[in-house]
């Protein structure tokens, strides 16, 4: 039988356990000189120091080395600091903490141990096959993030195209927009509906009228960390997950008060920025509390101040925006086994931005502004009961709205009038029972099951004032089952030379939508480790999205066309043209085959280091797409000939007008059958494919040296091929490496150095050359390469008022490095791709917070 340390470990800690109120410890910060030595005595010194008890077998302690630990840590930040790259892990044990071997979770203090849901898995502490991109409070403060939206959008894998602010009315609707000033995850530029985001696991209301989360509505302050699977996931969680799955994990413990206050501003003028933010959080015998606010504001930026935009100096590059957030998340167990826990949001953001309208692009001439107000919430309950045979059952549900509130206010020379106004309002409903445990033992462990079933309603309401052709309100309901399975087959004692581990995973969800039908989506996967340092993971899924009910309900317009403006030529002075666009409530969901293989190193002897290569893949078809790519080309290319019926007959010409909500005529002769000599027919149809591929590369290693210094280095590098084909007539075209799509190489690399209370940050971002293929010779965009520096020093072991304090100054882009100029002809054109670059330049801020 295996002999346990206590450390000496047992008899003095636990007996002092019993003093402090239970989680009162799990916050202090204990000062700790430790040479690099046995981890047994280093876990013995944590033990004292911090008067927890930390129990292990011997035997997987014994042989191994701790790093030196020198700082102030809690004793959760002292045990994932010893645990680095020691196949280890600690697992909470009320208010104990157990050693074990990491199951692929990662190394570090886990809530329970097997507690822990891992995303890209419904079983606790469940092996992920897929690659895990994870990003935590401590990366945001290196390098210097503020808010969630600029996080998202400096991930190598996410490309800033979708629903971001910033994004011009020059980029095509199919990659991007800026309807309020949301920001959104877009995995591989398969688009922000693609790309599913949770909140703890929980869905949230989608945005405006794009099917996507807006992560800046959370306040950084609440966030642990943000999980992401650029795989497909659909299998675990459903629509929406094709390009993969992000989980913003809440702070679900923290005692006392942090509050503060930031303030930066572009060197070239504009974006001047006011943050204020406040973290509170108790804990007390059996639950917690943690209450988050943040508000910030920030000024526009327009084409007078940057010298790459000075043709155009009445267009706002960045928008105006401010917002106040808050996020409160709770627990508390009113029994020994059952546990109700809340997590509750509300943001309201104001945002505004002004382009001119005259072909001068003097505002002073003529302007149009608009302005949007953004409010959402949500409110997400659960009871979670534990059961004999590490069973858990847990009841969840969710509710939440957003509503975006438009207006556009134009203006002359010497008046301005109100020319429009509406709002976009989205609405989630979901409730879901689920379980998992144990099943029965295999040679590496326990088999292990999670089974479940929900529904969930999401409802889309689109109104305007400028003409009915854009309202419309609808309702989607959902029913779903799903099932995942864990096979560890070798493992622990059944381990031999060159098969350290072997679990298999497998996965179905079963989804059933009123009027499209079902769709069922597996996924299987295999974690083998030939030796502890080394794991290769191989996954392979089916994924699904349903189409927006934007796309399906938007209210067809139809337009009469001269036929030279849609490729026609030779044809009478009165001819015209009939075109439709909108929507198609027959459309049915984009499906998609994704597989990936990832190759893990994380090596004992070099404790704090890994490194994880990956290759993926995702045949997307059926992508709900307008036929039609060019209009000015519908009747001139052979390719569109299916969508065009030439000559129609008066009485198809009726049904048309009839199935639209709104004619306009623009061809200056009053509407006649008879001179409407072809029909073309661009709404959405289930038509398209797109097929992206490539690698990605992450890269870690964190080292306390024996004097107490502290050296990090993270790497994210990402290549990207991807392609789509409209419809089996039109001709593949390639997307990453093109403007307004992701480029083809991508990296963002960071340097963190510190001693005793000091940290310095460097960031190096990298993004690779495009192509705009919108002209005859297509032309060369230069790439763009960024430098961010950050220094923070924290008064911790000072007395009196200071005591808690931290200084920061960062500087993004040092070098204020400007974006590559494009062909930019409109008055409303910006002169760059503003999905992949920034007009910010430079910007500096300094910040002063306190912990109390």
């Amino acid at each position: 039988m295996t002999s346990f340390l206590a450390l000496s470990i047992c008899a003095a800690p636990l007996a002092i356990l019993a003093a402090p109120a239970a989680g009162a410890q799990t916050a202090e910060r204990q000062a700790y000189e430790l040479p690099a030595q046995p981890l047994a005595n280093s876990l013995r010194a944590v033990s004292i120091a911090s008067r927890r008890s930390i129990v292990a077998p011997s035997s997987i302690v014994a042989d191994l080395q701790a790093p030196a630990l020198a700082g102030s840590f809690t004793v959760e930040e002292a045990l994932t600091a010893l645990l680095a790259g020691s196949g280890l892990r600690a697992r909470a044990a009320g208010q104990s903490y157990v050693i074990d071997r990491d199951t692929g979770a990662g190394d570090g203090v886990t809530a329970g141990g097997s507690d822990i849901i891992v995303t890209g898995s419904r079983i606790r502490g469940g092996p992920v096959a897929s690659p895990v991109i994870t990003v935590a409070r401590a990366d945001f403060a290196d390098q210097g993030k503020h808010d969630l939206g600029e996080v998202v959008r400096s991930i190598p894998q996410s490309f800033g195209g979708g629903q971001n602010p910033g994004l011009g009315i020059n980029v095509p609707s199919a990659s991007g927009i800026d309807i309020g000033g949301a920001s959104s995850l877009n995995l591989r530029g398969l688009g922000s509906d693609a790309t599913l985001t949770l909140l703890d696991g929980r869905r949230l209301a989608f945005t405006a009228s794009r099917q996507s989360i807006d992560v800046s509505a959370i306040p950084i302050g609440a966030v642990e960390r943000l999980e992401i699977v650029p795989d497909g996931a659909s299998a675990i969680y459903g629509s929406d997950a094709v390009a993969g799955v992000a989980n913003i994990i809440l702070r679900r413990k923290a005692d006392g008060v942090e509050a503060g206050a930031r303030i930066g501003a572009a060197s070239d003028g504009g974006d001047f920025q006011q943050q204020y933010f406040a973290t509170a959080g108790a804990s007390w015998s059996g639950g917690s509390v943690v209450g988050s606010y943040d508000y910030g504001r920030n000024t526009a930026i327009v084409g007078a101040q940057r010298s790459f935009a000075a043709g155009k100096p009445g267009l706002t590059l960045y928008p105006a925006l401010h917002h106040h957030s808050a996020m409160l998340v709770g627990s508390q167990n009113l029994t020994a086994n059952l546990k109700f826990e809340v997590d509750a949001l509300f943001n309201i953001r104001w945002s505004t931005s002004t382009f001119p309208t005259v072909p001068s692009g003097d505002i002073k001439l003529g302007r149009a502004t608009n302005s949007y107000r953004d409010r959402s919430w949500a409110i997400a309950p659960a009871l979670t009961l534990d059961l004999a045979g590490d069973w858990r059952v847990v009841l969840s549900g969710a509710v939440g709205q957003e509503r975006v509130n438009s207006r556009q206010d134009t203006c002359t020379a010497t008046a301005c009038t109100q020319s429009s106004s509406g709002f976009y309002a989205n609405r989630e409903r979901a409730i879901e029972l689920g379980g998992d445990g144990r099943l029965f033992e295999l040679p590496g462990g326990a088999a292990k099951i999670a089974i479940g079933a929900g529904y969930r309603s999401i409802d889309f309401a689109r109104y305007a004032t400028n003409g009915s052709a854009v309202n419309t309100s609808h309702r989607q309901s959902s029913y779903y089952g799903y099932g995942e399975l864990e096979l560890p087959l070798v493992g622990g004692a059944s381990a031999m030379p060159g098969l350290y581990r072997l679990t298999a995973t497998g996965a179905v969800r079963y989804e059933r939508y009123p009027g499209q039908g079902g769709v069922a989506t597996p996924k299987v996967g295999l974690v083998y480790a030939p030796m502890p340092d080394l794991d290769v993971k191989l996954s392979w899924g089916k994924a699904f999205r349903v189409p927006t009910q934007y796309q399906q309900y938007q209210p067809r317009a139809a337009v009469i066309y001269p036929p030279s403006i849609v490729g026609g030529s030779g044809f009478p002075a009165a001819a015209g043209v009939l075109y439709v666009q909108g929507g198609n409530p027959a459309l049915k969901p984009e499906r998609a085959t994704t597989w990936s293989a990832t190759v893990a190193l994380h090596p004992r002897a070099v404790p704090g280091a890994s490194l994880e290569v990956s290759y993926f893949r995702v045949d997307y078809r059926d992508r709900i797409v307008s036929p039609i790519a060019f209009v000015s080309q519908a009747l001139s290319n052979p390719l569109y000939a299916s969508q065009i019926v030439r000559n129609p007959s008066a009485a198809f010409q009726a049904q048309v007008i009839a199935s639209a909500a709104t004619l306009f005529n623009i061809t200056g002769v009053a509407y006649d059958q008879a001179n409407i000599v072809a029909f073309i027919d661009n709404a959405s149809v289930n038509a398209g494919r797109q097929r992206a591929q490539g690698i990605d590369v992450l890269a870690r290693y964190r080292t306390t040296f024996p004097d107490g210094q502290r050296v990090g280095l993270t790497v994210d590098l990402s290549y990207l091929d991807s392609d789509q084909q409209i419809s089996s007539t039109q001709p593949v075209i390639p997307l990453a490496g093109r403007i307004f799509s992701p480029p083809r190489w991508r990296s963002q690399s960071t340097l963190s150095y510190g001693v005793g209370p000091l940290s310095l940050a460097a960031t190096l971002n990298v993004s690779g050359d495009l192509l705009d293929a919108r002209t005859v010779t297509p032309l060369p965009i230069a790439g763009m390469t960024t430098v961010d520096l950050t220094s923070r020093f924290r008064l911790s072991n000072v007395p009196g008022p200071l005591r808690g304090v931290e200084f920061s100054v960062s500087v993004s882009n040092l070098f204020n490095t400007k974006p590559p100029l494009i062909v930019s002809p409109g008055v409303t054109d910006t002169p760059y791709d503003s999905t992949n670059y920034s007009p910010v330049g430079r910007f500096v801020s300094i910040g002063l917070s306190r912990k109390f």
